[in-house]
This record gives C-alpha cells, structure tokens and sequence, in this order.
C-alpha cells in the first residue's frame, strides 16, 4: 500500500471514531465566519492584528518603516492581544429534552447538543476555554476537548427535569445554558443568582418544539412526560390550550425577568427553524453582540 492510501485510511478510521454529533457541529461551525473576535485587541502578543497610523505618544521605534514608506504617512504595526476567557456550558441532559412532535424534526435534546457542540468548537478555535458547568470537564482548549464535550452531550438523564449544574463557576467567566426550561423553575433561579455572584455572565437559551408553542391537541388525549414519571389524560385536550400557553408565556417572561435580572441574555429556539441561525445568535450573544 502506498503511503497517501495508508494515510487516507488511518483518516478514514478515526473520523469513524467520532461521534457523529461532532461531525455535524464542525460543520455547523463552519457555517460561521468567526471574522473579528469581539475580545481581540492591540495589545502584546506574537500574531500582527493591524497597521494603523502613528499617534502621539507612540514610540518611533514601533513605526513600520517598510509599510510608511508607501506614502507619505507613518504606520505602526500593531500586535494582537487575545485574553483568552474561561466559558461553562451546560446542555439539558434530561428525557424532556427527547421529545420531538414529528419524525422529520430533531429532538430537543439533538438540538442543544448540536448547538453546545458547535459553539464550543468556535470558542476553542478561537482561543477561548471551554467546559462544563460542574467539576467534571473543567475548561480547557484543543481537540481533544472538543471530543470530551461532544461525548458529554451525547450523554442523556433518565430524570424529566434534571436541575442546572451551578457548581465549578469560575469567577467572570461565560456560560450558557441550553434547556426546554420546563421542570422545576426554582434550581434555575438559584444556579443563575451563584453565577451571577461569581460575576458569570452568560445566555439562557430556550429550545423547545413547535407543538409546544402552539398546542394542537385536540379530543381525547394522554399526555406522558417522556422519561414516564407524569402523565395525564384528558378527553378535551383543546380545552386546556389557553391554560397552557398563558402558563408558557408566564415561563418565559419569568427566565426572561431572571436574565435581566442576572445580566444574562435569553432567547427562544424551535426546532423547526435552522441550527445555524441559532448558532449564529449564540455565538454573537457570547462575543458581546447583543444587550
């Protein structure tokens, strides 16, 4: 075997290895152009950023004579200072998540992955420390940490509603959370009030289905939570839609309220819509460019 055919099939062999989800993120990740880092700036560093001219109380040794010399004005060549940050992310985990009203849509709990996948991916591409919330994948850079976390978001929870994980919060980092934000409201509340005592500044980031927004059950209906610990038949499941959807919409003008409130973001994702316009909000809500 030839040495290019030995090293196309070694290739072939570990991309085999990969969980599939990390796949599919990398090449949502690729869908974005990460452009200008919203943390980049002059600064020291090793990498060029920009020339720029010369200002009062620059040092005339910082001139670049080489590109000056191309007119009349003078430039200085600036280097770039990346400060790399710390960002926790925790992606629901539970049976909620797995709920999908039609085959041709993801699940909930596809979805989040996917997206904490691919968000990590440009985080750590661009510099940054990634991990879980928690003490069990504290945040650190390079490939092999992308394959950690594609391996914790492929991980599911027999519990409907698990509680948001607020240990390991390191101070002033990021974080997101991705959830259905269904369960039990009070463990959100008080993992965002540590974060926020921590100086944590993040995104809560809501996905749920379609059906869970407009309700289309009609008649005779049993209503099961997925990991099967709730459940509730009714015969005139269109006389519960105006309950449930005031009872949503309380919800989530609640975690929107707690965002405020934390100096996170919020924001709401069907699974019907595309990943990478969610990806793209996300990675914009991180770098600064929203709020």
């Amino acid at each position: 075997m030839t040495e290019p055919l030995r090293l196309r099939q070694r290739a072939q062999e570990e991309a085999s290895r990969l969980p599939p989800l990390l796949a599919r993120a990398e090449h949502l990740a690729g869908t974005v152009l990460l452009g200008e880092h919203g943390r980049r700036r002059a600064g020291l560093g090793d990498d060029f950023w920009q020339y720029r001219p010369l200002m009062p109380g620059d040092s005339y040794r910082a001139i670049d004579w080489r590109r000056s010399a191309r007119g009349d004005a003078q430039f200085v060549r600036d280097r770039e200072w990346q400060i790399a940050q710390s960002v926790l992310l925790w992606s629901d985990p539970g049976a909620s998540m797995r709920f999908s009203s039609d085959k041709a849509l993801p699940t909930k709990f596809d979805r989040a992955g996917l997206l904490a996948l691919a968000v990590a991916v440009l985080l750590i591409r661009g510099g940054e420390r990634v991990g879980l919330t928690g003490w069990t994948l504290p945040p650190r850079r390079g490939q092999r940490q992308i394959l950690r976390l594609a391996e914790a978001f492929t991980t599911e929870d027999p519990e409907d509603y698990p509680a948001p994980e607020a240990r390991g919060m390191l101070p002033h980092a990021r974080a997101l959370f991705l959830s259905d934000f269904m369960g039990d409201i009070a463990p959100v509340e008080a993992a965002l009030t540590k974060a926020a005592d921590r100086g944590v500044r993040g995104v809560i980031f809501q996905v749920l289905d379609p059906a869970e927004e407009v309700f289309p059950y009609e008649g005779r209906t049993i209503f099961q939570s997925v990991g099967g610990t709730l459940a509730h038949e009714t015969m005139k499941a269109g006389d519960l839609r105006a309950r449930y959807l005031d009872r949503l919409a309380e919800r989530k003008a609640r975690l929107e309220t707690l965002a405020r409130a934390t100096g996170w973001l919020f924001e709401t994702h069907h699974t019907d819509k595309t990943a990478q316009s969610a990806l793209l909000w996300l990675w914009r809500a991180l770098d600064g460019g929203h709020g």
